[in-house]
């Protein structure tokens, strides 16, 4: 694991496989912290309102349920949010942002509350001055409470969708002499794992050769459970083909139906300049 000027976290997996994570930076995680600060805040007046209300009853209780609920809520919404929504809150989402293990691995709801907790001490004196100063002096741009935690927070930009007729061109589809299954395989085919297998087509050539083979065994294996093909369509397919071929299936309409919807579409057109 090693991390370069340009603030990306190089991390490599026991099985070869590399990636790189892009590092959140002071501005942008403190403009998903206002963003939270601002829901927190309205929560709190509406605590505020139905506290006013009790207090007509009992204005000792309503003052010490609206305290409660005012550190709850300051405590509660980053622990519950992060953990529902897998290290995001609202400002989090809205800038593209998420928590993650320091080593890629799975975050763990203990390392969210040890940096929800310290959240306190990174935002003194006020508007989070020690988490910042923690921030820019941190290789990993962590605040003190991810350093407790071992956690970090990277962004997650939009990926550009890949040119699918020059990633999958030039190669013959056994599986389209199927159509039923490959009906059959669209249903049963969820759309993270199409996902999957997408990504892993399109980084093949970052994995090692060990890492390569395995990863595409292990996809083709789990698609051939799915839907059982003839095997006369599969027979001598590598399996990284295989693997090119349900992608293909997945993402790819028909060309018969391209071509029928094509020429639809142009009978409409002349219809209507006739």
């Amino acid at each position: 694991m090693s991390l370069t000027k340009t603030s990306t976290l190089q991390i490599r997996t026991p099985e070869g496989i590399a990636f790189s994570l892009l590092l959140a930076g002071p501005v942008t995680r403190f403009l998903a912290w206002l963003v939270d600060v601002g829901i927190v805040i309205a929560a709190t007046v509406l605590i505020n309102s139905v506290a006013g209300i009790l207090g007509v009853l009992s204005p000792d209780f309503a003052q010490a349920l609206a305290v409660l609920l005012f550190f709850g809520l300051q405590i509660g919404y980053g622990i519950g949010a992060e953990w529902w929504w897998r290290g995001q809150t609202v400002g989090k989402r809205l800038l593209r942002l998420q928590v993650m293990d320091a080593a890629g691995l799975r975050l763990h709801f203990s390392q969210i509350v040890i940096r929800n907790l310290l959240r306190f001490v990174d935002g003194l004196p006020a508007f989070y001055l020690v988490g910042g100063l923690a921030c820019l002096i941190s290789k990993r741009a962590q605040r003190l409470g991810d350093l407790a935690a071992n956690t970090i927070v990277i962004r997650n930009p939009k990926v550009a969708q890949p040119d699918l007729d020059q990633l999958l061109a030039g190669k013959f589809n056994s599986l389209r002499e199927h159509p039923h299954l490959e009906a059959r395989l669209r249903q049963r085919v969820s759309p993270g794992e199409a996902a999957v297998a997408l990504q892993a087509l399109v980084r093949r050539d970052d994995l090692e050769p060990a890492a390569r083979v395995e990863l595409f065994a292990e996809l083709a294996a789990h698609f051939k459970s799915l839907v059982e093909f003839p095997a006369e369509s599969i027979e001598g397919i590598a399996d990284e083909q295989y693997v090119r071929n349900v992608v293909d299936l997945l993402f790819r309409p028909r060309r018969e139906k391209t071509d029928r919807e094509e020429a639809g579409r142009k009978e409409a057109q002349e219809t209507q300049k006739t």
